[in-house]
């Protein structure tokens, strides 16, 4: 049920044939009413932004929708104002559709950047889709998915402190392009919670700079990155006030669903063979620790010695120095699981037989103390394969 786990809400997705392949492509999640709820949105930072990422922008200011609509197959991205105007097409079919006004739909694209988006399946698939929402959510997951091998969903239920029952439902796609803020990755998140747009906007804030920005697989930033919450007051709750208990209940639980997506995506990523968890301590603050910990995550080189099992351990201490963050080199401790292979920034003696066995496990945690103050991360990345060069060179 994913997005549709919390009451008050319905989705779906088709093949409308956006895709050569005739795989689904196109989704969408309403509120079952039609009518606006609370709404917030984070996007890509990439100054390249996609046709759907700008005008979901614009249809937020008001801090409400009614409606999300989601194509795979074209990311409607490098497009001009042909591709802006394309996904404001979007947003009127769904309208007329749902019988909502378009101000209140927002729109989401994944797939091929800088190829114009086909508008006659679009046109034809959007009626029958809206005429097709239920109880979908493993449909419209589904739809959203581009190279991922399987849908990305997460639910979670919570008790309020009056004991009102709350839900929160997600989906999300996403397999490479990812280095959050944010990803080439699409989400919607759903919860049958009462809450004014902008307590659910630093819900949604907190949820993903603890979640999807934690993770990098390869380094790159996508052009459509976009994760949509929608709050729609099915559990019939006082609305959530900012800086309460119930407000921290919230928080978490937004939280939890996206570092489930998090970690759906890791496991899937292209070529992956290895999700790996840099966990760097001992900085001089939080900030410091995440640089040093996105840096490592990012080299190309480390990802290429955990996909040859080699604990090349002077790579990681390499990329350390150059993240910005400040410590001194001949004080920092480095293992891979709970096998110390440096000390004191040079060799460790240990047991080869043991750090073999961590380096063969799909699960690696490299643990960095820069034994510098009391910040810490953990940012997850992967291993970097052959097949993941095969699925990312395009031949036509």
């Amino acid at each position: 049920m994913t997005v549709t786990a919390p009451g008050g809400f319905e989705a779906g997705g088709v093949a409308c044939g956006i895709k050569a392949t005739g795989a689904p492509d196109l989704a969408m999640v309403a509120t079952t009413d039609r009518l606006p709820v609370a709404a917030a949105g984070v996007f890509t930072k990439n100054r390249v932004q996609a046709a759907p990422v700008r005008v979901s922008a614009e249809h937020l200011a008001d801090g409400r929708a009614a409606a999300v609509v989601l194509n795979s197959g074209n990311a409607n991205a490098a497009t001009g104002e042909h591709g802006r105007r394309d996904a404001r097409r979007m947003c009127e079919l769904t309208a007329e559709s749902l019988g909502c006004s378009p101000a209140d739909v927002l729109v989401c694209s994944t797939g091929l950047i800088g190829v114009p988006l086909p508008m006659e399946p679009v046109e034809a698939g959007i009626p029958k889709l809206a005429a097709s929402l239920g109880a979908h959510g493993d449909l419209a997951a589904e739809a959203i998915l581009t190279t991922d091998t399987r849908a990305k969903e997460a639910t979670d239920a919570f008790e309020l402190a009056d004991g009102t029952v709350a839900h929160v439902g997600a989906m999300a796609k996403g397999a490479a392009m990812l280095a959050p803020a944010l990803a080439t990755m699409l989400s919607v998140i759903t919860t049958d919670l009462a809450m004014p747009a902008d307590v659910l906007r630093s819900a949604l804030s907190y949820a993903v700079d603890d979640s999807f920005h934690l993770l990098s697989i390869d380094g790159c930033t996508s052009t459509n990155d976009t994760v949509l919450a929608l709050a729609g007051g099915a559990a019939g709750n006082a609305p959530i006030v900012a800086d309460t208990p119930d407000y921290e209940l919230v928080k978490q639980a937004i939280r939890r669903v996206c570092k489930v997506l998090t970690n759906e995506m890791a496991l899937d990523a292209e070529g992956a063979t290895k999700v790996v968890d840099i966990f760097v301590t001992g900085a001089r603050t939080d900030g410091e620790a995440r640089v040093a910990a996105r840096q490592v995550a990012n080299s190309q080189l480390v990802q290429c010695s955990l996909n040859g099992c080699d604990p090349y351990w002077g790579r990681v201490l390499s990329e350390l120095g150059v993240s910005g963050a400040s410590f001194d080199p001949e004080a920092v401790d480095i293992s891979y699981g709970d096998v110390s292979v440096c000390r004191g920034g040079v060799a460790a003696d240990h047991d080869e037989g043991k750090l073999a066995a961590v380096m063969a496990g799909e699960r690696i945690v490299i643990t960095c103390d820069l034994h510098a103050g009391d910040g810490t991360a953990d940012v997850t990345t992967t291993d970097l394969s052959h097949a993941y060069i095969d699925e990312n060179r395009r031949t036509s």
